[in-house]
């Protein structure tokens, strides 16, 4: 299963290259393959089902979830990272995974620089240019959950209205699918909430 995760942004390679030989004056409804993107309002989720494993991968700006970006200092701050987190803990309830499919978290990562994480592009302190600092302040949150489902079956469709209606800043969802009936991307917004597998 983790070589599916691995491949898929492998898969996406064509659809990134035909984007870019497109040029800059074309809006795409379907640029999935902006990897390094950080829009605000924007995530992104791969999904793969193979067999009874589900993996599911979100990433987001931390500004989707809780709306901010700096490292948390005051109080409220502090606790809209920690409602944050304990949400993210929770993707059985969050991603509306039917009963019937019988998931169960197997693995949970989540990650951030909020959360205490070190940046994946630190620099060494002396390194650091004035210039620079508003780059950091660009924090995602990433959170990869591997499911074990009993009756895959059931999962016919992944239903993101709880992921919208928890993190309201959150306007679009881009969606990578693998699953039996091959794949599929797609845009999913807090009207339009659900993709089938």
């Amino acid at each position: 299963m983790r070589r599916l995760m691995l491949a898929l942004p492998f898969a996406l390679l064509p659809f990134v290259a035909h984007a870019h030989e497109e040029g800059h004056e074309h809006e795409h409804e379907h640029e999935h393959g902006s990897l390094g993107a950080h829009e605000h309002g924007v995530a992104r989720l791969d999904a793969a089902l193979d067999g009874q494993s589900l993996e599911l991968e979100l990433q987001s700006p931390a500004m989707n979830l809780v709306g901010f970006e700096h490292a948390a200092s005051s109080d409220a701050d502090k606790a809209k990272v920690a409602a944050a987190r304990k949400t993210l803990e929770q993707p059985l309830a969050l991603f509306g995974l039917p009963a019937a499919a019988n998931c169960k978290v197997a693995e949970q990562k989540l990650e951030s620089p909020l959360f205490g994480d070190k940046p994946a592009h630190e620099h060494d302190a002396a390194e650091t240019k004035q210039g620079e600092e508003h780059h950091h302040e660009h924090s995602e949150i990433h959170a990869h959950y591997h499911f074990t489902c009993a009756s895959p079956q059931a999962l016919e469709h992944l239903d993101l209205a709880r992921l919208f209606s928890t993190f309201p800043a959150t306007q679009k969802i881009q969606v990578q699918l693998i699953g039996p009936s091959g794949q599929q991307g797609t845009d999913l917004t807090p009207k339009q909430s659900s993709l089938t597998f």
